[in-house]
């Protein structure tokens, strides 16, 4: 069976890093994956704080009988 190896390190000087394999032999091959962090200026936030965030912003939601009243006076407007 294949194992994987998990390990975390910090990128040095020049954009390199060093791992060590505790259960590697000198001339094995490897597979190597590098899995950046995502950047904190990608914050994801849940659909309802989204929501409260454009509620607050915008002050003039209509009800739906303000809607209505809109739809109904441009429809008339057509005539």
């Amino acid at each position: 069976m294949q194992s994987a190896l998990r390990i975390t390190t910090k990128v040095l000087p020049g954009n390199k890093i060093e791992i060590q394999l505790p259960e590697a032999e000198i001339g094995d091959n490897v597979d190597v994956f590098v899995i950046l962090p995502e950047k904190s200026g990608a914050k994801r936030c849940n659909v309802i704080d989204l929501i409260e965030q454009i509620r607050s912003q915008n002050s003039s939601f209509k009800t739906t009988e303000e809607i209505d009243k809109q739809l109904q006076e441009e429809r008339d407007s057509w005539d």
